[in-house]
């Protein structure tokens, strides 16, 4: 007697039924997690051993970056400090897998759906690779596609085993589903050409879904790591490891004993380059041959410039303290530091240019895209001098740092001045060029605030009664700093004591003998400037000019 029970359709090659895709949706899901970590891993590998490839998950992340909204530098910096960038590439590498599950999953009912979803997202990461000034298009575009291509090789492939242990069902689930599958006619098995035994097999069908998952995993941690290492050793700081930088004409004496402060604890008056803080857009430092680099002078000038990285050593070279910072530093943070920057006068390189009238601007270009905006006249009043530097603490600039070429400028926040990986610098009018950041809510004019920072002792701290040192620094660049004041519970302001400025253009170090006494304590750093401006105790948020305040802590005597 035959078996008159409805088994329902039979299964359509390359669709599953949505009720069991739906049931075993984990499995797709993986599917396309593992799709991404393959395309991600592969294009990783093309970009580190094609040299000039982009990494795309550089370029979607220089892509959000442009695209950002006013507010999320802020936001970001706020969150992460100088680990902002690796905030952001994590980032890409976590949503990329869980935006392909999803893809796995509608795969699984629809092919179509799942290979467009990739080559979706293929358009877009070539797309944002096509931006990358110092990549090649050729490269760029390539690399998209062996990504789409590695990825959907993967995708399909997982399915395809997918669909085989959805079909034959999964022990590990119950039901109707598992049943129908393994409850049809032994005969029509047969006649299709399938043996009973591998219809009646689906532990081992699952374990080959996890073997290959499995192994497609570890082929991406390892295709990954490889790329990610070739592509760090592409790092520019092999070739600045070759560079020199000559010797300076006239060299800055050395520190006297009373212009640093030894209070153990507190941020020294020069900061080690590796120690300097880093902001910037670059996702991954620029790798700038000093070979093929050159720097152009142009807009409106008379005679408009081009200086190779040789012709700008051979120029006379000099020294300066400069204290620089970030606008996004917060009252009391560390995205501030002072080098002995060695460079070019821009002044003199103006000169040479012949600047026009009418150019009241300054644009700095980096050859990743960059811009900085600043006045003309800022750079060319007598009382300062911004400069094209090419060393840092008396070594060839770091790669994290603007090599071969950088910007600084007196009391300018960096973000208006202080192009990194210099390219141009064009002479050009207020209204003519915003730099990158004033599209996005920053100020355009951008004096660095007068402030002042506790470091000795550190905030929530437990110290012993007695004597105790309070430390700390102030910066006004480059209108300097006169005083520095510390008040203990919103007593009376006390006079610190301030290490001898180097320059105006400098910050101080400055120390302040307590007598502790048990309790909690909350202690106030004020500095005022050498116009006599007072630090304002009106706090505001970094943006767009600046973060406001006084530096307070909290403190435990006990």
């Amino acid at each position: 007697m035959s078996d008159t029970r409805d088994t329902g359709p039979a299964p359509v090659r390359g669709r599953i039924p949505l009720r069991r895709a739906l049931g075993g949706s984990w499995r797709p899901a993986v599917a396309g997690a593992l799709a991404a970590g393959v395309a991600i891993a592969a294009s990783e590998l093309v970009a580190g051993l094609v040299r000039g490839t982009p990494s795309l998950i550089t370029s979607i992340g220089s892509l959000v970056i442009s695209l950002q909204p006013p507010g999320a530098k802020d936001l970001m910096v706020n969150l992460f400090g100088t680990n902002d960038k690796v905030a952001l590439n994590v980032g890409v590498v976590v949503i990329a897998p869980v935006v392909a599950a999803a893809a796995g999953v509608l795969a699984a009912r629809h092919r179509w759906l799942g290979v467009a979803m990739f080559v979706a997202f293929g358009l877009l990461a070539g797309t944002a690779a096509l931006r990358d000034p110092l990549a090649s298009q050729a490269l760029a575009v390539g690399n998209a596609g062996v990504a789409v291509a590695a990825g959907l090789v993967a995708l399909l492939g997982l399915l395809a085993l997918a669909d085989g242990l959805a079909f034959q069902g999964d022990p590990g689930e119950s039901g109707a589903e598992g049943e129908s599958a393994a409850d049809g006619d032994p005969g029509d098995s047969v006649a299709e050409g399938d043996s009973v035994a591998d219809l009646r097999t689906p532990e081992w069908t699952r374990r080959r879904f996890l073997i290959a998952s499995a192994g497609t995993l570890g082929g991406v941690i390892v295709a990954g790591g490889v790329g990610h290492s070739l592509l760090d050793e592409q790092h520019a700081d092999a070739i600045v490891s070759s560079s020199k930088v000559p010797a300076p004409l006239l060299a800055v004496p050395p520190l006297a004993a009373d212009q640093a402060l030894a209070t153990p604890g507190l941020t020294p008056l020069v900061m080690p380059n590796a120690d300097f803080y880093r902001i910037d857009t670059a996702l991954r430092v620029p790798r700038v041959d000093p070979a093929t680099w050159k720097l152009d002078v142009k807009g409106m000038v008379a005679h408009p410039l081009t200086f190779t990285y040789d012709e700008l050593l051979a120029m006379p070279l000099y020294e300066q303290f400069v204290t620089i910072a970030c606008v996004s530093n917060r009252v009391g943070e560390h995205l501030v530091g002072n080098a002995l920057w060695t460079g070019v006068r821009l002044k003199d390189v103006l000169e040479a240019a012949g600047v026009q009238p009418g150019a009241t601007q300054i644009v700095g270009r980096s050859v990743d895209g960059f811009t900085v905006g600043f006045p003309t006249a800022w750079a060319m009043a007598p009382e300062r001098e911004p400069m094209i530097a090419v060393g840092m603490n008396r070594e060839p600039l770091p790669a994290d740092h603007g090599f071969p070429a950088r910007l600084i400028v007196p009391g300018l926040y960096g973000y208006v001045s202080a192009t990194k990986w210099l390219a141009s610098i064009e002479l050009t009018t207020r209204e003519a060029v915003d730099g990158y950041w004033v599209p996005l809510g920053w100020a355009k004019d951008a004096p660095i605030l007068t402030q002042s920072r506790i470091d000795v002792p550190k905030s929530g701290a437990t110290v012993k009664p007695g004597a105790v040192d309070i430390a700390g620094v102030a910066w006004a660049p480059d209108r300097g700093i006169s005083t520095v004041e510390v008040r203990v519970d919103d007593g009376a302001w006390q006079a610190a004591r301030i290490s001898r400025p180097i320059s105006k253009a400098t910050w101080v170090q400055w120390t302040l003998p307590w007598a502790a006494t048990p309790g909690a304590h909350n202690l106030e750093v004020r500095a005022t400037d050498g116009t006599g401006d007072i630090q304002t105790d009106r706090g505001s948020d970094p943006a767009p000019d600046g973060a406001r305040g006084h530096h307070r802590i909290l403190v435990m005597v006990g």
